[in-house]
């Protein structure tokens, strides 16, 4: 009689850690899919971030451009008005 109750509580046992096994298994797929889809947000994010440091880059870069441009034209139209006097 015991050994047939040994035998019930291990098949027992053995079923559900066979279930459990599964679940873990779809539980690591479920995880590694979504890792992968965070992954490529990032990616796509990380991507972008890069265009409007660039963008921005090239801004101030236009906005100094233009600022001295300014300010070498107004000294050179100060410069001819000095010399016309």
């Amino acid at each position: 009689m015991v050994q047939k109750t040994t035998e019930i509580n291990l098949a027992v046992y053995m079923e559900r850690l066979d279930s459990y096994i599964q679940s873990q298994t779809t539980l690591n797929n479920s995880l590694c899919e979504n890792l992968e889809r965070v992954n490529d947000q990032l990616s796509d994010l990380n991507m972008w971030r890069h265009k409007v440091y660039g963008a921005k880059t090239v801004m101030i870069g236009l906005g100094i451009l233009i600022l001295h441009t300014s300010a070498v034209m107004g000294s050179f139209v100060a410069l001819m008005k000095f010399m016309d006097n």
